[in-house]
């Protein structure tokens, strides 16, 4: 499933991208979105992985398949900042899942033990690789412990890019403009679960959970963001200084009302600094298999 070694930047864009289509497909398969016919089996260690493949008689995940191409176009070229996957059961919003991605430049560090001047990687491949059984295994028992689904569910999806690198003009294949971000409201009373990130000397991909509370059935403490908004609006922060503002963030947060997760973008990040959001079309699903 993952590179033997995770020491270039193409090695770390391949574990990245398959970090995604993994956690994605693990998504719609657990959430009974798509049939068996949908799937390949794939095994990390003892864990059986089902992988979405493009079945021809199944419109629905052909199309899911296509959104994350499209993703990897945007990953490709280091514009996608944040990636959200919406389960909604109109007008709200039931189930959404964040994918955060940084961009980092390698800076080679000084092996100063050594009695020669010599350059060593900064992140261990196995330790990259352990972190990405880690994440996915949670993500897997977080979704198995999710109340069921409506039976009326519609699938969205929506990028944020790095406005200062992301041309104005550019789209992912199968994107356009979202000329009008909506609001991500939830019926009831939302929390924030942590699932984990990975970090690689090039890449940051972190990945949350946002639900109504009463849908968790016994979510460990540890995953729980408390009092922490959904965050959209970070830009060029590296992973030390982000984790602080974070953590700044929580304590500063504890009276925002939860009901009304911040996705308009001007509230989040105010009209001078409107991010920039594009998005395929929704797809009404049928949430049995």
């Amino acid at each position: 499933l993952f590179p033997e070694t995770i020491t270039t930047e193409q090695q770390s864009l391949v574990l990245v991208k398959r970090l995604l289509a993994i956690s994605m497909s693990c998504i719609t398969y657990l959430r009974g979105l798509f049939p068996e016919s949908s799937y390949g089996t794939r095994y990390l260690d003892d864990l059986c992985l089902k992988i979405l493949r493009e079945d021809k008689s199944c419109l629905g995940s052909l199309q899911i398949v296509k959104w994350i191409q499209g993703c990897f176009d945007a990953l490709e070229k280091q514009y996608v900042n944040l990636g959200f996957y919406a389960l909604s059961s109109n007008p709200t919003v039931t189930e959404m899942y964040q994918f955060k991605f940084k961009y980092k430049k390698k800076v080679p560090q000084m092996d100063i033990s050594s009695n020669h001047r010599e350059f060593v990687a900064g992140l261990c491949s196995k330790d990259v690789k352990q972190a990405s059984r880690l994440l996915l295994r949670t993500l897997y028992l977080l979704l198995q412990d999710l109340g069921p689904l409506p039976n009326d569910i519609t699938l969205s999806m929506k990028l944020l890019y790095y406005n200062d690198v992301t041309p104005k003009d550019y789209q992912p294949p199968g994107f356009k403009e979202d000329g009008s971000p909506e609001d991500l409201l939830f019926a009831g009373d939302p929390i924030n679960l942590r699932v984990g990130s990975v970090s690689t000397d090039f890449h940051l991909m972190k990945v949350r959970v946002t639900t109504e509370k009463k849908r968790v059935r016994k979510a460990d403490s540890n995953l729980i963001q408390k009092n922490g908004p959904t965050e959209i609006s970070h830009q060029g922060l590296d992973c030390e200084e982000e984790e602080e503002e974070e953590e700044e963030e929580e304590e500063e947060n504890t009276k925002i009302n939860l009901l009304n997760l911040a996705f308009s973008q001007e509230e989040v990040v105010g009209p001078e600094k409107k991010r920039k959001v594009s998005e395929p079309e929704k797809l009404p699903l049928n949430s049995g298999k």
